[in-house]
């Protein structure tokens, strides 16, 4: 067993020299507790507006954009575009801003979308346990929420405004998440906001937390890297490619069983190279506009970030298969209140 000082060590320096055996691990592990399989899922915008100023982010209140809330009307527009690429998974993002997509807003969408699709997760701000319950009672069962950094002090220096400088709000809402019995949970640290190493060993040890203490509930990381957004934030700290791959071996090693995903922040050739090495789930067809999905580019709201990856759902589809991978389109739904 790897305990919290292993995973330590797994991210150092010195054990960037030992990559090749981690990884021939992680592959075992991988194959051993997800098979030769990888889950396609997208995101889905439903607004950009924001009320929250992170300097590192294209939504940020002080930015001047295009600014776009999906009607009801367009929400099914996406669906139908988005649904007939097969995908059966979907992650559902807003802004900020609970005046502009309040929960019941978000609840509504959600039942448009339950029509489509047989997993619903939501990337919004953070909520109470009952506001949470709410949505799964909708029909969400998944949450993803990025602490962004876990350091505190350099939390507070790039959230100046905005009711996201609660920190330990947000920190413990990937826990009320799985009080309100989310079927999954997946959490992460926006890479480059601080040191790499001290940022993956905090979100393992969130991570573990949860699996060890909410046995129901399916515990995920993502392992996004900043990308240039309207701001042009430099990020202060570098995490190259070396560097992101021993990241998501020694979270392999530390948790088998945690889901890893891998958006299309990343460039297409490294994405490829990463399958093998512990990923099990990857967005396809991605648009971070509002409205990107089946609106042209001049009626959709701004995009949150420039993605490097623009494969559509077939030619992710058709890697996989190539490298001897089965796309997983759809992996589960719930039959007369049963999964």
């Amino acid at each position: 067993m790897i305990n919290e000082k292993d995973f330590l060590a797994l991210l150092s320096p010195a054990a960037a020299e030992h990559l090749e055996l981690m990884a021939q691990k992680a592959h075992q592990l991988t194959n051993q507790h997800f098979g030769r399989t990888i889950q396609l899922y997208t995101p889905m915008y439903l607004s950009n507006h924001c009320s929250n100023h992170c300097v590192y982010c294209s939504f940020s209140v002080k930015h001047h954009l295009m600014r776009k809330k999906l009607t009801l009307a367009e929400v099914e527009k996406e669906a139908e575009s988005i649904s007939a690429t097969g995908l059966r998974h979907i992650l559902i993002l807003t802004g900020e801003s609970p005046k502009h997509s309040p929960v019941s807003y978000i609840a509504d969408c959600v039942k448009v979308l339950k029509r489509y699709f047989d997993s619903i997760a939501i990337e919004i701000y953070p909520l109470t346990t009952e506001e949470y319950q709410r949505l799964v009672d909708a029909g969400v069962d998944g949450l993803t929420i990025y602490q962004e950094v876990y350091d505190e002090g350099m939390y507070s220096k790039l959230h100046p405004q905005g009711p996201k400088k609660n920190y330990h709000f947000r920190l413990d809402a990937p826990e009320r998440g799985c009080l309100a019995k989310m079927r999954g949970v997946n959490i992460g640290a926006l890479l480059g906001l601080e040191d790499w190493r001290k940022e993956a060993f905090f979100t393992g040890l969130h991570a573990n937390y949860l699996q060890n203490k909410y046995l129901d509930t399916e515990i995920s990381v993502s392992i996004p890297r900043i990308r240039p957004n309207v701001g042009g934030f430099t990020p202060k700290f570098d995490v190259n490619d070396k560097s992101l791959v021993q990241i998501i071996l020694a979270v392999r090693l530390f948790m088998p069983r945690a889901g890893i995903a891998l958006s299309t922040r990343e460039r297409a050739e490294l994405r490829n190279n990463l399958v093998k090495l512990g990923v099990t789930k990857m967005s396809a067809g991605v648009s971070t506009e509002v409205g990107g999905h089946s609106d042209s580019e001049e009626s959709s709201g701004t995009g949150q970030f420039q993605i490097s990856d623009e494969r559509d759902v077939e030619e992710m589809k058709t890697m996989l298969y190539k490298m001897g991978y089965q796309p997983v389109l759809k992996d589960w739904q719930f039959l007369n209140g049963e999964m």
